[in-house]
């Protein structure tokens, strides 16, 4: 009879690994895009309060279906409510759907087991309105700068390919030496786009090397050691994955997951090296009874905050609270620093771009000093 029972599981598992695998081929062949954390969010406060309300799983998803503009997500809604019907779990539905992370999976999974489906819910609408508030912040910092570099280049394409030539045609209807920085930028607009054509290579190249490489621990542990020094943004970089990692964190042990299974599971979701290989040594820390709060200060990753307040929760047994309080400051710290960084930047970018035009016309009137004593002296 056992023997029985562990084919059937056996084959339940095999087929279930095939409707999420042809899901999966399906969703590449049709080259569909993923659901946003914002549609994410909207969808799980929706699913919340509808749940809270009383009304029954099969109502809420129709509602939930009927009430998307995009057709996409309704696709995938759908989906979910046939599944559902059909008689699987809802995490297995989100599993067959490919759509969702293991992390939302198993959050859900957790829900249902322990009938608080509607507050895990509620906690993954706030960890995807928290991440997009990130991702917004971060874009904030980069939208001006980038858009600077492009002034600043095309300034330099303008005065490298047009006046500096005009420039050069007036020196040389006299001969006389020109001054060093003057032959520099005479030389550089004269192989500009041979030089721009160079950098466009390096940087394809680079780019190239980067995503063959980048899986590689030797270096994903070299690049970020890199990026973690780098003045300011390093720090800024820190405290945005320990943000992450505290809200993952928070969200998980609200849902009853075990400490190892949270560890496990957030491992999964962090993709920054120091924190990716923090993790894995705290899984096995903590299958040895090891505290959470000793096995974090074995890493420079981790601050003294987080260490101390982690060793104070786990004494009264308030892990998930203290989770979600650091959380919330980190998040504000990011923040904060994410608009010192903005109002540190634009003078910065501002000056950089002026020095540049101002050396170009700088290296073409110096020679003119000399010319109009020439031309006096004739």
């Amino acid at each position: 009879m056992g023997i029985e029972i562990g084919k059937i599981q056996a084959r339940k598992a095999y087929t279930k690994e095939r409707e999420v695998n042809a899901s999966r081929k399906l969703k590449s062949f049709f080259g569909s895009k993923k659901l946003n954390s914002k549609k994410k969010g909207f969808i799980y406060k929706d699913m919340a309060t509808l749940l809270t309300a009383g009304i029954d799983f099969k109502t809420t998803l129709t509602i939930i279906r009927d009430q998307q503009k995009n057709e996409h997500a309704s696709e995938i809604i759908n989906q979910l409510l046939t599944n559902v019907v059909k008689g699987k779990a809802f995490y297995e539905a989100m599993e067959i759907s490919g759509e969702f992370t293991p992390y939302e999976v198993y959050s859900v999974k957790i829900g249902e087991e322990t009938r608080r489906l509607d507050t895990i819910l509620l906690e993954l609408q706030k960890y995807f309105d928290r991440k997009l508030k990130l991702k917004k912040q971060i874009i904030s910092i980069l939208t001006y700068p980038a858009f600077i570099l492009v002034l600043t280049l095309a300034t330099l394409y303008f005065m490298l390919t047009y006046v500096v030539p005009l420039f050069e045609s007036v020196f040389n209807q006299f001969n006389r030496e020109l001054p060093t920085l003057t032959r520099y930028v005479i030389i550089l607009s004269e192989h500009f786009n041979l030089i721009t054509l160079f950098v466009v290579g390096i940087m394809v190249i680079t780019v190239f090397i980067y995503k063959k490489v980048k899986k590689q621990e030797a270096f994903q542990k070299a690049f970020t050691s890199m990026i973690l020094k780098v003045p300011f943004f390093g720090k800024l970089i820190r405290e945005i994955y320990i943000t992450r990692f505290c809200q993952s964190m928070a969200l998980l042990l609200v849902s009853k997951t075990s400490l190892v299974e949270s560890i496990g599971l957030v491992r999964k979701m962090i993709a920054f090296y120091p924190i990716e290989a923090a993790l894995i040594v705290m899984e096995k820390d903590i299958s040895k009874g090891i505290g959470l709060g000793d096995s974090l200060s074995k890493f420079k990753i981790f601050d003294a905050n987080i260490i101390s307040m982690v060793r104070v929760a786990e004494q009264v047994n308030q892990l998930d609270a203290m989770f979600l309080t650091l959380a919330n400051h980190y998040d504000a710290e990011v923040e904060h620093k994410t608009k010192v960084m903005g109002t540190i930047i634009e003078p910065m970018l501002i000056l950089f771009i002026g020095s540049i035009v101002g050396l170009i016309m700088i290296s073409m009137y110096a020679p003119m000093f000399d010319l109009s004593e020439v031309i006096g002296g004739s």
